[in-house]
């Protein structure tokens, strides 16, 4: 494998929109006065805030976490089916929600939520996965018992 094909570059970034919160930020707009709420909606502004995607050539690494931070990595080749969904309430914020189905052994559903431009995104992983797993010569096998 020579080094060109090992370099890895970073194709996109992205968090999740505040839109996935709007319920709560609803609530303690309405029960501000009762000052704990106030507390509510920092607390999830900051969840947020601390929720990170990042999809490489080779990778989708999710950083998600406030006091203690956890670091997933996905290698591209274990996806096997993408999916993108757009519900009504995202759809009006133009954002979406992209679940990724792999063979990976510790995160088999994958989902990226409340992101943008999720329909070019979907594109581009598909692209990726097929030239990874060309790369690395990797080819999936479905096995049925029938």
């Amino acid at each position: 494998m020579s080094i060109a094909n090992s370099t890895e570059t970073v194709i996109w970034q992205g968090k999740p929109s505040h839109f996935l919160n709007l319920k709560a930020y609803i609530f303690c707009v309405l029960f501000f006065w009762l000052i704990f709420p106030l507390f509510i909606l920092l607390w999830k502004i900051i969840q947020l805030k601390s929720t990170k995607y990042t999809l490489t050539n080779q990778r989708l690494q999710i950083k998600t976490g406030v006091f203690s931070q956890q670091f997933d990595e996905l290698e591209l080749y274990r996806v096997k089916d993408i999916r993108y969904e757009r519900p009504f309430l995202l759809r009006l914020v133009g954002r979406g929600n992209l679940t990724l189905f792999t063979s990976d052994a510790t995160d088999s559903l994958i989902i990226l939520q409340a992101i943008c431009q999720g329909e070019q995104l979907r594109q581009q992983i598909r692209n990726l996965v097929e030239t990874r797993r060309s790369n690395r010569r990797v080819q999936e096998i479905d096995m049925f018992n029938g």
